[in-house]
């Protein structure tokens, strides 16, 4: 490899330490949670009463062990173009892992927008931050801790890496 190459890389490493370990202890944490024992067995009764009000037709997917829920965040939007194709997509996902035994909910959306539509407006300043916030977005959205699974739906260069970000905070999850 290239000396500097190597040198950056090692700088790299150096730099991320702290955060990569936290992180690497919050993955092998997770870890020692089987996602088929599901951590919908692990919360309160009070806190799954709200899952399972959410979704009266899959309450008895939702209380058993074995079907995995899926959580599902998509940045579908009326606005951008791109998006279109994600309007439909919740539903058949639900559809296709019902037939595979499982459950599938919206677990939310995230802020979605296009340096295309804003060129040349003042929200396009905000494009480059939107990716922290879909990011945070994304993590409120599976912090309730019932997802034995995930699905990110997204398009655009800034929407999949904040996607991909926050969903990773939780990336015991498939």
């Amino acid at each position: 490899m290239h000396t500097t190459v190597e040198q950056v890389t090692r700088r790299i490493i150096e730099r991320s330490r702290r955060s990569r370990t936290a992180y690497l202890e919050q993955m092998e944490e997770a870890a020692g949670k089987s996602p088929k024992s599901s951590f919908r067995n692990q919360l309160p009764s009070s806190n799954l009463a709200h899952d399972l009000a959410g979704c009266p037709s899959c309450r008895s997917a939702l209380l058993d062990d074995k079907a995995p829920n899926i959580g599902i965040i998509s940045s579908y939007n009326d606005v951008v173009s791109a998006h279109q194709p994600l309007g439909g997509y919740p539903n058949l996902i639900k559809e296709a892992v019902a037939e595979a035994g499982g459950n599938a909910q919206v677990a939310g959306g995230v802020p979605a927008m296009c340096d295309g539509v804003t060129q040349g407006e003042p929200g396009m300043d905000l494009s480059l931050m939107s990716r922290d916030v879909i990011a945070l977005s994304t993590v409120i959205a599976l912090s309730h801790n019932v997802f034995d699974g995930a699905l990110l739906l997204g398009v655009c260069d800034k929407i999949m890496p904040g996607l991909l970000m926050g969903g990773l905070q939780y990336g015991h999850l498939p």
